[in-house]
């Protein structure tokens, strides 16, 4: 071996001994760490207890106190139509008409009869009076008078039954104008113009806009539960709250379609947020108790079972600890928590998607 070659050997053997020393200093460090696992930063948040709402939901119907469905008193053809659905209109506005020239006619013919009937009693009348004058002088005798006194009274007769025939006809005249009950808002009109209506044709809907009552049926096993002065939340099909209110009507008996209890509460939001027969979610609340909480994001689901991580001291750092936890309903962000966790646990709400069970973290913040 030249002298280079050994200066090389000896150069090379000192420095492979230097490397394998600084890897034995730094091993307990490593394994001080967790074997080696870097600490992921996470953020946590305590656990704590709020009062959580114990309730259900149902569907529910809005609907008006006052309520008409119209529906002609009359047959005939619909010659106008001068609204739409969800027109407001005032009572005694004019809807609809139906074809009146039969009833005026009709009408025609009774004031020709009136008319005719007046002119005989009129003529009785005057005749009656003749006679008695004559039969008090002498004159007539008393049959004539009588008979004078029979036709005055059956003129008098005739004449005053043409008369409320007459009435009777105009007032039938009116039923072919179809006019608004009350105040309120026009529903559906399923009729056109041309279409022929009878008494059993339904022409439309005026619904009073005060007075709404959400229309709620209560499963019958929660029979024992639902009283008056309940707190309902309504809200629309993607969960917007629309009004809060409280239960005022629960009825004695179960309705047998619906297998149910049906229970009313006042409703009083403007038309541009609930309207007569529209539905809506019903979130009856029963009571309330103390409930731990913790945020939506800090929550993971595995074959169904929902989980969170917790950072828990373990020698002297901490370690994500996976826990199932059994959850409630939603509290605005939150889920109420059942069961799996205590007030003050520090839940972990980042970078959860990275953590396993026993995972080294750094609580950012502490």
């Amino acid at each position: 071996m030249t002298v280079v070659n050994r200066i090389l050997f000896f150069g090379s053997s000192v420095l492979v001994g230097l490397v394998l020393a600084g890897c034995q200093h730094n091993a307990p460090a490593a394994a001080s760490r967790g074997g080696g696992m870097q600490a992921m930063p996470v953020q946590t948040v305590p656990v704590t207890v709020q009062q959580v709402p114990a309730s259900n939901e149902y569907m529910a119907t809005i609907k008006s106190r006052r309520s008409a469905t119209l529906q002609p008193q009359v047959s005939g053809a619909i010659t106008q139509i001068l609204v739409k659905s969800g027109d407001q209109v005032k009572s005694g506005q004019t809807l609809m008409t139906l074809d009146p020239q039969h009833q005026i006619a009709t009408v025609a013919s009774a004031k020709a009869t009136e008319q005719q009937k007046k002119a005989v009693f009129d003529y009785n009348t005057v005749e009656i009076e003749r006679q008695r004058k004559l039969f008090e002088a002498g004159v007539t005798s008393r049959d004539a008078f009588d008979q004078a006194q029979q036709a005055f009274d059956n003129s008098k007769a005739d004449y005053d039954s043409a008369v409320e025939t007459r009435k009777t006809q105009e007032e039938q005249l009116a039923y072919y104008t179809i006019r608004a009950p009350f105040d309120g808002i026009v529903g559906d009109v399923p009729v056109h113009v041309g279409d022929y209506a009878s008494s059993t044709t339904v022409l439309t809907t005026v619904d009073e806009h005060k007075d709404l009552e959400a229309y709620i049926y209560v499963p019958t096993e929660h029979a024992g539960e639902v009283r008056d002065g309940l707190e309902v939340e309504l809200t629309d099909i993607s969960g917007k709250l629309l009004e809060k209110t409280r239960i005022d009507f629960v009825s004695p008996q179960v309705d047998s379609t619906l297998q149910g209890i049906l229970a009313k509460a006042s409703v009083h939001a403007t038309p541009d947020i609930l309207r007569n027969a529209q539905m809506v979610k019903a979130r009856v609340i029963w009571n309330t108790r103390p409930m731990p909480v913790i945020p939506v994001l800090a929550v993971t689901r595995q074959g169904g079972q929902s989980f969170v991580f917790v950072a828990r001291q373990q020698d002297g750092h901490f370690v994500a600890v996976q826990t199932a936890v059994t959850l409630g309903d939603t509290v605005g962000n939150d889920y109420a928590v059942s069961s799996g966790l205590a007030a003050g646990d520090k839940v972990i709400v980042t970078s959860t998607q990275f953590l396993v069970n026993g995972m080294p973290v750094q609580l950012l913040g502490a």
